[in-house]
Order: C-alpha cells, then structure tokens, then sequence
C-alpha cells in the first residue's frame, strides 16, 4: 500500500515478488519434483498390490482345484475298494449270485472311468492356475523395488529443502529414475 510515497510490503508479496525476479527457487522444484513422484508412487503401489491379489485369488484356484482333485481320488480310492470286494465275494460265493456281483463290478468300473477323468481335469485345472499365479506374481518384486526407489527419492528431495544441498537433489533424481526403470521393467515382464 502506497500512502505518500511510502510503499510497505508483506512478506507474501516480498516473496511472490522475488520470484517473479529470480524464478523458481530449489524449494519450489523439489516441491514439483516430491509432488510428481508421489503420484507416481500412489500408481506404482496400486499396481504391485493389484498384482498380489489377483495371484492371490489364482493361488487360492489352484489350492480349491487340488483339493477338489483329491477327494475324487479318494472316491475313486473307495470304489476301487468297493470293485475288489466285489470281486472277492464273487470268487468266494462261485455259482451263487455272479450276475448280481458281474453287474456290480462293472458298475464300479465304469464310475472310476468318469472319476478318474474328473479328478485329472482338476488336477490339470489346478496346476494351470498355479501357473498363472506365477506369471502375475512375476513383476511384483520389481514394483516393490521401484516404489522403495521413489520413496528414497522423495525423502532425499525433502532432505534438500533442509540442508540447500543440491547434490541431495541430485541423488533423488538418480534414485526416481532408478525407480522409474524398475517400474518400467516391471511392466514389460
């Protein structure tokens, strides 16, 4: 305000015109720079975390698949039980009921035929689903390596607001471009 040729400035308006004059200052680029990786942090660990969890819910597939697989076994396991005990009451019991015991073992028969398929199925569902939890879970150790990258960068821009050290500055660059590879990398595998 200018009263009388008396010009007062706040410290605001010493601030916003200093900048006009000398341009962005280290405080501001380091905000810009801690600004920009945090989101890219924010999108890096949604990634690894999404990754996890749809590994996760294929682990789990793979998991119910293979138990699923073993109960057909063991019910294959009983009629095979069934079949023999069948078999030894018809070779004890010769000439008494054989059609009742023929008819009973080739019911056993035919149902471990459909059985065994079943429990072969699953299993080869279950070792599938193994397969592509692997395959999701891949890129998660790198997403986990960039994400502590970007961290160590934007700790070591905040470092530099405090100490006016710009080789700090610079050291934060290079671990947000390490980040940024493995983030890139991670995406490729």
């Amino acid at each position: 305000m200018s009263e009388g040729g008396f010009h007062v400035h706040g410290a605001h308006d010493h601030a916003v015109e200093h900048a006009a004059h000398h341009g962005p200052g280290l405080a501001q680029w380091v905000a810009i720079f801690t600004a920009i990786l945090s989101t890219l942090g924010a999108v890096v660990a949604y990634q690894g975390g999404n990754t996890q969890n749809e590994a996760m819910l294929y682990k789990n597939e793979a998991v119910l698949k293979k138990t699923l697989a073993s109960d057909q076994w063991n019910f294959y396991q009983a009629l095979s039980t069934k079949q023999h005990l069948m078999e030894l009451a018809r070779d004890i019991l010769a000439g008494k009921n054989q059609a009742y015991y023929a008819a009973k073992i080739a019911k056993y028969q035919n149902q471990k035929v459909a059985i065994k398929a079943q429990a072969e199925a699953l299993e080869a569902a279950s070792s599938k689903a193994n397969a592509e939890s692997a395959r999701l879970l891949r890129p998660h150790h790198r997403l986990a390596q960039a994400l502590t990258l970007i961290q160590v960068a934007i700790s070591l821009a905040s470092i530099t607001v405090l100490t006016r050290k710009r080789w700090l500055f610079a050291l934060a660059g290079i671990a947000a471009a390490g980040g940024i590879v493995l983030w890139v990398n991670a995406l490729l595998l």
